[in-house]
């Protein structure tokens, strides 16, 4: 290199690097009260399950192998308490999901609930080595696991969507063990808190005219321009149900030649319970 050269310190992503840029991805899309920074990636272990309470994995397109997020107990016990009844866990981590596989030039698949009690059920999941990356919040709130052979196989990020912005690393960060940190003492533990947790899962809500009941006879009979008669009155107005269950009601109206609810009442939760 002759004087004046400028040499390139950035050198390609390693493995960790890219690791890390998923897990940054899935922690803008995990819900949480306090902001979660990614911690120091490292090798996994089948022990990493032993911290947390719930998980959720996803297998991809486009890159081979599948992404993992564990969570901790904070959130699986908001979904479990959720007024709204018990909610989904792999609903509510598949948005972290997808943004973790699109850090990796992936897409990815329905996400399905992880027994982390059952044996092997971890490795199955991931398939072989892997790397471990934490999310912090107050404590160890997660982490994401990518197994090896994806990060072999990863892409350039699709850019078909915004990549979530990283949240700054607290300082001294990367000088904390990563295993330790998972063996705080009970104490130390950040207390319960409420629906705020949920602020970021994505949940059905289905708007039902009315309902009516019929004979496998006549359902087999239906053809098209056939009528059925529903239990409501017209002009009555229409129920609103979030994962199956009513919150409210209204009428219905037309938004640029779609249909939409005016919400006219909200269902005490004690009526519907």
């Amino acid at each position: 290199m002759t004087t004046g050269d400028t040499a390139d310190t950035a050198g390609p992503a390693t493995a960790q690097d890219t690791a890390v840029a998923a897990a940054e991805a899935a922690a803008a899309a995990l819900p949480a009260v306090t902001p979660l920074t990614v911690g120091p990636a490292q090798p996994g272990s089948a022990h990493v399950a032993d911290a947390f309470a719930g998980g959720a994995v996803a297998a991809l397109d486009g890159v081979p192998g599948a992404i993992v997020v564990l969570i901790g107990e904070e959130l699986v016990g908001a979904l479990a308490g959720s007024p709204l009844g018990e909610l989904d866990l792999s609903a509510a981590v598949q948005p972290a999901l997808d943004a973790a596989a699109r850090a990796l030039g992936a897409h990815a698949r329905t996400a399905t609930t992880l027994d982390l009690t059952a044996d092997g059920g971890l490795a199955a999941a991931v398939g072989g080595d892997f790397t471990t990356v934490p999310l912090i919040g107050a404590g160890i709130a997660a982490a994401v696991l990518v197994p090896q052979a994806t990060l072999a196989g990863a892409k350039e990020p699709l850019r078909d969507e915004p990549a979530p912005a990283a949240e700054p690393e607290p300082a001294g960060l990367t000088d904390q063990p990563f295993v330790p940190a998972f063996g705080a003492a009970p104490g130390s533990l950040p207390p319960q808190r409420g629906l705020e947790m949920l602020h970021g899962v994505d949940m059905e809500v289905t708007v039902e005219l009315g309902r009516t009941r019929m004979t496998v006879r006549d359902l087999l009979a239906l053809t098209p321009g056939a009528v059925l008669e529903l239990d409501r009155a017209a002009g009555s107005p229409a129920d609103l149900l979030v994962n199956g269950r009513l919150v409210a009601r209204g009428e219905v109206v037309v938004v640029d030649e779609d249909f939409g609810l005016r919400v006219t009442e909200i269902v005490d939760a004690a009526a519907t319970a």
